[in-house]
């Protein structure tokens, strides 16, 4: 089979064209069906492993310290993620307590470590040890990680409960909420721009 480095192929009608340079800014659309078909990565992948970093300090935050603390008749109450973990399994909801697991705190700790594996060492034009393994899980998992259904699901409670007990935001629900703004931001990183940076370190940024 005939490879063709430079052909480029519309997501929406399959139409395949030859790959132009872009300038600064400037996106390609498909002439048939309007799509998308490329555009030029500016100074993304600079941006993109300081929001990284950002996140996994976030992160740290999000999962160390209490999210709400609730007082009822001068009692007062407060649990981190982890501990809402442990209280669902214990509680006998065990699926729900993997699923909590899973989507807020394994799969997004994974692409952010991934991200910030792969960004690293192609700061500096090295292509990191398994990358092409590392791209392809990290486009796997960007459904899996629901910090954002989360958080909504948590502030949706707050509300609920306001009613019943005075209910304090904690430090990891402001790191949460910071953490869905950057995490979108980070996970919006287009995959091409990996393979520019990989293959081309320098070709995306002097065109």
């Amino acid at each position: 089979m005939t490879e063709v480095p430079d052909a480029i192929v519309c997501e929406g009608c399959d139409a395949v064209y030859r790959r132009v340079p872009l300038r600064h800014r400037e996106v390609s659309h498909c002439p048939r069906c309007g799509t998308e078909l490329d555009r030029h990565a500016g100074d993304q992948s600079a941006r993109v492993l300081p929001l990284t970093v950002a996140c996994l300090i976030l992160f740290a935050i999000a999962n160390l310290f209490p999210i709400v603390e609730i007082e009822v008749q001068g009692l007062s109450s407060q649990t981190t993620l982890a501990g809402a973990v442990v209280a669902l399994s214990s509680e006998g909801m065990s699926p729900v307590a993997l699923l909590v697991l899973a989507t807020t705190i394994l799969f997004p700790l994974i692409q952010l470590c991934i991200l910030f594996y792969l960004l690293v060492p192609m700061a500096y034009e090295r292509r990191p040890v398994g990358f092409t393994i590392l791209v392809n899980a990290l486009q796997a998992l960007r459904p899996w990680g629901m910090v954002e259904v989360f958080l909504l699901g948590v502030l949706v409670a707050i509300i609920k409960l306001s009613s019943m007990a005075q209910v304090i935001p904690g430090p990891a629900l402001w790191a949460f909420a910071g953490l869905t703004v950057l995490l979108t931001a980070v996970l919006s990183f287009n995959p091409r721009t990996f393979w520019e940076m990989a293959f081309e370190p320098r070709a995306g940024q002097d065109a």
